[in-house]
């Protein structure tokens, strides 16, 4: 009989133990691959925003380049047989904004009349390469695929052609970029602000590397990489991918229409889960003095009773999977023992459920800056909309903020990021949200608002960074546009457009001021 009660006890332990163990393990697991799922949606999307606003920069710049390389053409058409006009102009187009390494002018033929810096030596030389007899023929704007030069540089060719007030060819001004050297790419894509195995590069339409921020893989061909071929076909988006060398990328991509090129920006996903696994460490260090204490308790109760610990463990399994003790309150613990392992098992569920919603949190947040993510912004933003709730929307946008990271480094950029999400907090008022929209750009949603009480909240912010020494060592100034729905849009996305388009205005018009859509009056 004694024998019989033994084996008994020792089961309904091994029972106790093993719910316990299983329902805290579940509950952490659970919590664990939410946070990774997020941080996976996070990091994608972040990628994906700031590739295109990559490819959205790189379209500029090729649109300005023919605008540039156009007025050139109208000047000298005129002046083709002027030698001197036309050196100065090719010197005056290499040193406007450095956008190319080198700058000629053709005449019909492809013969080289003017060209700088004077170092490349093709000065009357008539033209051979691939780039320059596709501009000499087809006689368009034209921005050629890459390729070696007579210099045998690996380059691209920007050609605009010039035509007399008759419409006669006379030839073309052109610029071209060396790509393995430095050259306009660097200037306009710039370091990535990662330094842990994270980088940006650009295909052209053949997915052939024409960028990279390793020089040594300019001219790869990358087509059968997955998000090249995406991109090329001309698709935006991010996917988890496995780059050319075997390693598991979040990778954002865009297309550049005007050329069929693409730009990626990608981060290692080892990288990327890496704050995944510290805060399950923290919770699991932070758990394991509760569970001892827990386990004592459920060994002791196991021993000295055996049917109320049975109920126990049954019903704590049953908890775990409804998320609701209430079960556990409903045993009878008529006396002190069970009483106080039914409490000790309430506290400890309720803390690693507790554990979950922390999880969860984390989920809705920037990890960086503590503010609202772009995932949970976008679900409030159309909850507002289908419930038809009037609100003003501030999209802000930190000055200069390269020239922050170039200087100071990026570990002081991103203390700069969360001193401006804490000012942010500090000008809210009740019920506004503060939320990260992508890199220095930050969002603030302001309920039952209205254009001027938006604008206030935005110059009160604007007003407090310019008067204030944030952790770079000096102020730091702020452009915001800001818009309301319904006034001025009838969809969310119309409304950060209407935004984003006062922002813009806000940085022609010299940047650190705020402008609402729609309104002429620029505040200060």
């Amino acid at each position: 009989m004694k024998s019989k009660q033994i084996k008994l006890k020792y089961l309904i332990m091994g029972v106790a133990m093993a719910a316990f163990f299983l329902t805290g393990i579940g509950s952490v697991w659970s919590g664990y691959r939410m946070n990774v799922a997020s941080i996976k949606e996070n990091t994608l999307e972040t990628n994906r925003v700031y590739a295109q606003k990559l490819a959205t920069t790189a379209s500029s710049y090729l649109e300005e380049s023919f605008q540039i390389l156009g007025y050139s053409a109208s000047t000298i058409k005129t002046k083709m047989h002027d030698n001197n006009a036309l050196i100065q102009e090719t010197e005056r187009l290499k040193n406007q904004n450095n956008m190319f390494n080198s700058v000629l002018i053709t005449n019909a033929q492809g013969l080289v009349l003017s060209i700088s810096p004077p170092s490349v030596e093709v000065q009357g030389e008539v033209l051979t390469s691939v780039g320059a007899k596709e501009a000499l023929s087809k006689r368009e704007p034209l921005v050629s695929k890459p390729y070696k030069g007579m210099t045998g540089r690996l380059l691209i060719f920007i050609s605009y052609p010039i035509f007399s007030e008759t419409n006669e060819y006379l030839g073309m001004v052109a610029g071209t970029i060396y790509l393995k050297e430095r050259n306009v790419f660097n200037d306009l894509l710039g370091e990535h602000y990662y330094h842990d195995g994270s980088y940006v590069y650009v295909v052209d339409s053949d997915g052939r590397v024409i960028y990279h921020q390793d020089p040594s893989r300019v001219n790869d061909i990358a087509i059968d990489n997955k998000v090249v071929q995406a991109v090329v076909s001309g698709k935006n988006g991010a996917q988890q991918v496995l780059n050319t060398r075997g390693v598991e990328m979040l990778a954002g991509y865009s297309n550049v229409p005007l050329t069929g090129w693409g730009v990626v920006a990608q981060r290692p996903l080892n990288v990327a889960l890496a704050p995944s696994f510290d805060r399950v460490q923290y919770v699991a260090i932070k758990s394991i003095p509760l569970m001892l204490i827990s386990i004592f308790i459920v060994l002791w109760m196991a021993a000295r009773i055996a049917n109320p610990l049975q109920q126990l463990a049954t019903l704590t399994e049953e908890s775990m999977e409804s998320k609701n003790v209430e079960g556990l309150k409903s045993v009878r613990s008529w006396y002190f023992e069970a009483h106080y392992l039914k409490s000790a098992l309430i506290r400890s569920l309720t803390f690693l459920q507790g554990q979950v919603s922390y999880f969860k949190d984390q989920s809705t947040t920037d990890p960086l800056t503590g503010v609202t993510n772009r995932r949970t912004m976008d679900a409030m933003l159309a909850e507002w909309l289908e419930n038809d709730l009037p609100h003003a929307l501030i999209l802000l946008d930190l000055d200069h903020f390269k020239s922050v990271n170039d200087t100071y480094g990026h570990a002081v950029g991103d203390k700069v990021l969360q001193f401006l999400a804490k000012n942010m907090k500090a000008v809210a008022r009740k019920g506004d949200v503060c939320c990260r929209y992508g890199g220095e750009e930050f969002v603030m949603l302001l309920p039952t608002t209205t254009a001027e009480e938006a604008a206030q909240v935005a110059e009160q912010l604007r007003d407090i960074l310019t008067h204030t020494i944030s952790p770079c060592g000096r102020p730091v100034t702020l452009s915001a546009g800001v818009a309301v729905y319904p006034q001025m849009a009838d969809t969310t996305e119309k409304l950060i457009e209407a935004a984003d388009g006062a922002l813009y205005l806000a940085k022609q018009a010299g940047r650190n001021r705020v402008i609402v859509a729609e309104q002429e009056k620029i505040k200060k």
